[in-house]
């Protein structure tokens, strides 16, 4: 059995997932297989991978599915990995030649049943470190103890599969296909830390149409994915600002959501009774930033 599971959500990208295919037959190291979760997508994305699954170049597992949203794939994925390790590729990014055999070696030589994984570096094409790199003194960390360290920038996560499965699934949500995948590594983060890793293991490319450019279109239109990941911010944030942060913007999806009973609900309801008024100046602000961008329709219930 292979030891890495590379896997790839991938939602009418067929443009743009070549690019994943060709750096993954590049790898210097060949001790992983690639899961292509189709979410649902109404290009040629299917007749793509056919025809690499027939090239036999790689080993390629495809699963296709209604649409459910990013996190929704990723539930998919975890389900159906039987890998010690995996990490997500998005559908828009690639690795670099050598980045399977660091994975590899590095776990080989540093893991154990102590860590949840790994965490490495981003970059862009031009070869720019997205954000931050980790401290030298810093051998392993929290996800999040990183950025509350002043850490930046997206960093590439490489999970072992048995600690992945320990915590609960993404929760889907009626009309809605989004919701933080942060939920589970900040349940992770409570129990675990990563090991780190200075490398590059992606290049990434942020696409117009994908999530990380459009969050004000992600937070109007799935209010109730926004409200349940910050209530479990309001739990697990270290910290009254960032709880209380947490109250503002669960008050404005909550508004969003037409939710009568959002300050029962709460898991701080003093905290969510004084986060009113200014989570009702985000959902309006919210409102106004949806409106303005011509490039969205607004919905209308």
């Amino acid at each position: 059995m292979k030891t890495l599971t590379i896997f790839t959500p991938a939602y009418n990208r067929a443009h743009t997932i070549g690019r994943t295919y060709e750096s993954l037959c590049r790898q210097t190291c060949k001790d992983f297989e690639w899961l292509i979760v189709d979410d649902g997508s109404s290009d040629n994305t299917r007749a793509l991978v056919e025809g690499w699954i027939k090239e036999n170049r790689i080993p390629i597992r495809y699963i296709y599915q209604q649409n459910q949203g990013m996190h929704g794939a990723h539930n998919t994925a975890y389900r159906n990995i039987e890998t010690e390790l995996n990490t997500c590729i998005d559908s828009d990014d690639y690795m670099p030649d050598d980045a399977v055999e660091k994975i590899i070696t590095f776990w080989k030589r540093n893991g154990s049943n102590r860590y949840a994984g790994l965490i490495g570096l981003d970059r862009t094409e031009d070869g720019k470190i997205i954000g931050t790199k980790f401290p030298e003194d810093m051998n392993s960390t929290t996800l999040y103890g990183f950025y509350a360290r002043g850490g930046k920038g997206d960093k590439k996560l490489v999970y072992r599969t048995e600690v992945i499965r320990q915590y609960p699934e993404y929760p889907l949500f009626d009309g809605e296909r989004y919701v933080s995948l942060g939920y589970k590594y900040q349940l992770i983060d409570q129990d675990y830390e990563l090991l780190t890793m200075n490398e590059s293991l992606v290049v990434v490319e942020y696409q117009a149409d994908g999530s990380s450019r459009n969050m004000y279109k992600q937070y109007w239109n799935n209010p109730k994915g926004f409200a349940f990941i910050r209530k479990a911010d309001m739990k697990l944030m270290p910290g009254w600002i960032r709880k209380f942060r947490a109250c503002i913007h669960y008050v404005s999806s909550s508004l969003r959501a037409k939710n009568k009973y959002f300050i029962s609900e709460s898991p701080l309801p003093l905290a969510t009774l004084l986060a009113i008024i200014p989570g009702f100046i985000l959902y309006k602000y919210t409102e106004y930033k949806v409106k303005s961008d011509k490039k969205f329709k607004l919905k209308h219930e």
